[in-house]
């Protein structure tokens, strides 16, 4: 068996959160779970992280505590990257379409990176950018 990073989100709808994953782009729903309504898996990038999603309940059975408030706090930041400054722009149209809220507009950042951030519906906190690493401080 190969070697995975598996990112557990807990989510309060199931359906809505794997909706808003799949209508962004950047996330493909996991086949083997895509009818499945008491989880959700979906799969990240080019070399497909897996990020799982679980109902509150199951979630803090699993992590023997409670959930962060979202609303008030950040429990991490998932970066990912972009091939270019298109892609991070048509993010940050295809969350807000979705449902989701951009708390960082696109723009540049510190000369060489280019990015935008948002959370999902359950206010977990993604961050794309496009790294142009010709620009990059020596």
């Amino acid at each position: 068996m190969k070697r995975e990073i598996w990112i557990n989100l807990p989510v309060k709808d199931i359906t809505a959160s794997k909706k808003f994953f799949s209508s962004i782009g950047f996330f493909r729903l996991h086949p083997a779970h895509e009818h499945n309504d008491h989880m959700g898996a979906i799969q990240a990038g080019d070399n497909n992280v897996m990020v799982m999603l679980f109902p509150e309940k199951v979630f803090e059975s699993f992590t023997q505590t409670g959930i962060s408030d979202t609303k008030q706090f950040a429990e991490a930041l998932f970066s990912f990257t972009a091939v270019n400054k298109e892609e991070v722009d048509e993010m940050a149209k295809n969350v807000k379409h979705a449902g989701g809220t951009v708390f960082a507009e696109p723009g540049e950042k510190d000369g060489w990176m280019y990015g935008c951030g948002f959370a999902d519906p359950d206010g977990h906190r993604w961050n794309m950018l496009y790294m142009d690493m010709s620009k990059m401080p020596k």
